[in-house]
């Protein structure tokens, strides 16, 4: 008598993303509000306010780094929300896929969605704002590390976080509110140079910040435009210990406060 084998935890993994995907591209509120939001508030935001070229460059260059952001923390947030709502994270307790795989296939979807971002927003910024793409390899290089970093470092606060909230609907408050106020700390809309010291401070201390800036150090003209930072510099290396710090810091919160359901038994 043969014993079936159980697939492994990344191939359940990896089926578990196939599924968050297909779920996530047929909700049309998904691709509305988590997907095209970003790219409209980039274009009402710059045609309203960016007048000069050299400012276009860098406000599309933050913008797609807040949009990322957007889709990792917010969108994976109120995704974990959900499904610990409607009852999907207590029956996928009960089947013997691991909480490792549950995990994997959020990565994918929120690796391939904020994927998905990144390209609109690219894509709106080259077609309104002349946004000028890098043409060397290191540049290229310095967009993949500051992506990655920013997505899985966010993505782990968005889930620890969400175990605040005990509904969708109290989620969107919960998440959307330090998103927001972060932006205006975080050079998005502005520059960072201009905000008092104290302002500059608190949005240090977060990632938002520091993507924005790694991707405003790959979509710069050239080097001077660094002046324009509260440093005068692109710290990249500060920029990549800082959201290497926040990814081990999710790591321990998402293992100390995941919830599987909203009862506290």
């Amino acid at each position: 008598m043969t014993t079936a084998v159980l697939p492994g935890t990344l191939q359940l993994g990896l089926a578990r993303g196939a599924t968050e995907l297909r779920e996530f591209f047929r909700q049309r509120e998904n691709l509305i509000f988590t997907v095209s939001l970003p790219a409209l508030l980039m274009l009402l935001l710059g045609t309203v306010y960016v007048k000069e070229p050299a400012a276009a460059q860098m406000f599309a260059a933050s913008m797609i780094g807040a949009g990322i952001i957007s889709t990792s923390f917010v969108g994976l947030g109120m995704s974990v929300v959900a499904d610990r709502e409607d009852g999907t994270l207590k029956r996928l307790r009960g089947t013997p896929m691991p909480f490792t795989s549950y995990f994997i296939g959020k990565i994918v979807l929120v690796f391939v969605s904020s994927l998905f971002e990144a390209v609109l927003l690219v894509a709106v910024g080259v077609l309104r704002f002349d946004l000028e793409l890098p043409t060397s390899a290191a540049k290229w290089g310095t967009f993949a590390w500051v992506f990655v970093l920013g997505v899985v470092s966010c993505s782990l606060i968005g889930v620890a976080i969400s175990s605040i909230a005990t509904s969708t609907r109290s989620a969107a408050g919960v998440l959307n509110l330090p998103y927001i106020v972060l932006q205006f700390l975080s050079g998005v809309f502005i520059m960072q140079s201009e905000l008092p010291e104290s302002l500059r401070t608190v949005g240090s201390f977060f990632p938002l910040k520091w993507v924005c800036q790694g991707f405003r150090s790959v979509f710069a003209l050239d080097d001077s435009y660094a002046v324009m930072e509260a440093a005068g510099s692109w710290e990249l290396g500060r920029t990549a210990l800082v959201l290497g710090a926040w990814t081990l810091v999710g790591l321990v919160l998402v293992s100390r406060t995941f919830r599987w359901t909203n009862t506290t038994r």
